[in-house]
């Protein structure tokens, strides 16, 4: 089951996302206010079912999907992939050993990415910084855990960054991760234990920049590149810390375009992941 928050006829409303149509939950009941309200239940698949029963389909077409993020935060994890590593010890010969060891090491690299006026939904543009020179986006599948940060769910992240910056001294990591629409979240969420996710080690993930309507770039991998388990993330991230309306974990990105390219204004970036559907946005 796919679950989206939506924009029609001058109400935003969630619904499940059933091919080319939505079936709007009935929130009238005041027991449930948002998505991550549904989040927070023991079934939430079950809950959504109940609230949907009856409702009126309104085509894709019609709506506006938005992304599907309430107050929850957004953190990422950092090389999690080999490829990921080989691309961040290339940034800086002197960022070289640390993301070596942290690649190694059985704490992972953890990072505060957005908070939820920073992310980008469907559709939406994402931004690369005016002080930056070298920006990439970065296609990660993202864990959507609720306030007991229980797996609840699957969608699609771009965690978007400014790889000179972060090159010129790890240290500034933040900056090269962390602005105004750095991160892009949608355009569904599909929900854990329904059956629609394929085994955690086969979840394929592609990308596809176009420029002016022409392939710049194009890549793929599959979770079973990853060096690190959803499940120890998820760990790690909890330890000493509380998510009291639910947090999204991106979990790192196996796909690196070359050195010698950088996202440029008005690229369109299309992110596939299996079980979950694309996720489109310019770049602004």
């Amino acid at each position: 089951m796919r679950l989206v928050r939506f924009h029609h006829a001058g109400v935003d409303g969630v619904a499940r996302l059933e091919q080319d149509h939505l079936l709007p939950l009935d929130l009238s009941g005041g027991q449930f206010a948002s998505l991550s309200d549904i989040l927070e239940e023991e079934e939430p698949h079950e809950t959504a079912d109940i609230l949907s029963s009856g409702s009126e389909s309104i085509p894709l077409s019609e709506a506006k999907l938005l992304a599907p993020i309430d107050r929850q935060e957004v953190w990422a994890a950092g090389v999690t992939y080999k490829r990921s590593k080989v691309a961040r010890m290339e940034e800086s010969a002197a960022s070289a050993d640390c993301y070596d060891r942290v690649y190694a090491s059985p704490r992972p690299e953890l990072f505060l990415k957005a908070t939820p006026h920073r992310v980008a939904g469907p559709g939406e543009p994402v931004r690369i910084r005016r002080d930056s020179e070298w920006n990439v986006p970065e296609p990660e599948l993202t864990l959507v855990l609720d306030s007991r940060t229980r797996l609840v769910g699957f969608t699609i992240g771009n965690d978007m960054s400014s790889r000179d910056i972060e090159g010129e001294n790890p240290l500034y990591l933040p900056q090269a991760k962390v602005y105004d629409q750095s991160c892009a979240l949608g355009p569904c969420i599909t929900l854990h234990h329904t059956g629609e996710m394929p085994p955690f080690e086969k979840i394929g993930i592609a990308m596809v920049v176009r420029r002016d309507g022409q392939v710049m770039f194009k890549g793929k991998t599959n979770t079973s590149e990853m060096a690190r388990t959803f499940e120890d993330l998820v760990n790690w991230l909890a330890r000493d810390n509380s998510f009291p309306h639910g947090a999204f974990l991106l979990t790192g990105t196996g796909i690196i375009p070359p050195n010698v390219f950088t996202l440029l204004p008005g690229d369109v970036i299309d992110i596939a992941i299996d079980g979950i559907g694309t996720l489109t946005n310019p770049v602004a």
